[in-house]
């Protein structure tokens, strides 16, 4: 197997990137692998560059690391997933690293030696018109979340671990109402009007909001979360359950969302076109045809 690094240079400190450079070329040097250490470049590079070595080498086994956060794991899953001599794994380096909370947690991801020997197991992937998100898609209130991220990410105090809180905060004063129609296995889950809705196959989005506790990443079905439009006295209430995860339970909330368990979603902007994050990358579209691929990428999970 040769295993290949994707490193996106800008997640991550370069302290921590020049480490990380040193780990993967000493744990390559004691197993012998064939490796390679590659740096992407710009947007959608990783996902051609994977994209590149599977035609190039379509008869031996190859292994590609994501070296950043979510959106890095995204584009290298979008080049790898058609490919059956593809595996992928994750070394977790960007400010919010959700996707491996499914999984326990980042830090059983840095063990690199483990990483190169775990045994790879199909995952599911979300299909979104063209588009694949890995983690979690969401719109309404959280796409204002996340196009604010970017913007703060690297600014003191509102950035950093802080920029999801910030993007709350923004969205609180300007997004609280998006206008739509969702259909969740031809179910119709919407009165026209929704707060968010979460749709996931990871657990976690924001670095620390447990959207979907019960989502599990092989078992053939999307979570999809619907919040009603509620005051802002209401939102500061639910807040802290949808941290921790326990939204879906609290007796509290019922009358405020929807959930559902679905393989196809219709989603569809009602008087303009909706923003979509798949996977904290923004999209829009005036309607939004979501399924999921059950089983669809090879992942490794040390």
């Amino acid at each position: 197997m040769k295993h290949i690094f994707l490193i996106n240079p800008a997640a991550g400190k370069d302290e921590a990137k020049t480490k990380l450079e040193a780990d993967i070329r000493s744990a390559c040097a004691a197993s012998g692998a064939a490796y390679e250490i590659y740096h992407t470049t710009a947007p959608h590079d990783a996902t051609k560059h994977v994209q590149d070595c599977c035609k190039a080498e379509p008869g031996e086994e190859l292994r590609f690391y994501a070296c950043g956060g979510d959106g890095t794991l995204n584009e290298v899953a979008t080049g790898a997933y058609p490919f059956p001599n593809a595996s992928v794994t994750v070394i977790p380096c960007g400010s919010g690293n959700d996707f491996v909370k499914a999984f326990g947690g980042a830090e059983k991801f840095n063990d690199i030696p483990k990483l190169m020997a775990a045994e790879a197991k199909p995952i599911d992937l979300i299909k979104a018109n063209e588009h694949i998100a890995v983690n979690v898609l969401n719109f309404g209130f959280d796409t204002t979340v996340a196009k604010t991220i970017p913007k703060v990410r690297r600014k003191p105090i509102i950035g950093g671990s802080n920029a999801y809180t910030t993007g709350i905060v923004t969205a609180l004063l300007t997004a609280m109402v998006t206008k739509c129609s969702i259909q969740a296995d031809g179910e119709e889950l919407t009165n026209g009007k929704i707060l968010l809705c979460t749709i996931g196959n990871g657990q976690y989005v924001g670095g620390s909001f447990k959207c979907a506790p019960r989502a599990k990443v092989d078992d053939g079905l999307l979570e999809v979360c619907v919040f009603k439009t509620i005051s802002h006295i209401r939102f500061v209430q639910v807040l802290g359950p949808y941290t921790a995860g326990q939204h879906l339970d609290d007796p509290k909330f019922a009358d405020i969302i929807t959930y559902r368990r679905a393989k196809h979603i219709v989603v569809t902007g009602t008087k303009k076109p909706l923003m979509f994050s798949l996977d904290g990358e923004l999209i829009t579209a005036e309607k939004l045809d979501i399924s999921v691929m059950e089983g669809a990428l090879r992942f490794a999970n040390p």
